[in-house]
């Protein structure tokens, strides 16, 4: 089932103050009208707009978070 639509949660600062404050979240809606909150993420390690997961699967979502992740890490 492909997503439909996306949207990332805004914070109220760029940057949470600690560990236990809430990261950005990408909230799916797929093609059977259902959402579900695929990840979380730290905006200073990744960034993503909601456009890049229009016609992606769950799956293929979570590889593009991968992709991205590790292209992170490796820098």
């Amino acid at each position: 089932m492909k997503i439909t639509s996306a949207i990332i949660t805004a914070m109220p600062r760029p940057m949470p103050d600690g560990m236990f404050d809430p990261m950005p979240e990408v909230i799916a809606t797929f093609e059977d009208g259902s959402s579900k909150s695929l990840f979380t993420f730290y905006p200073d390690e990744v960034s993503f707009r909601a456009s890049e997961f229009i016609g992606l699967t769950e799956d293929e979502a979570g590889s593009l978070f991968h992709r991205k992740d590790v292209s992170f890490l490796q820098s």
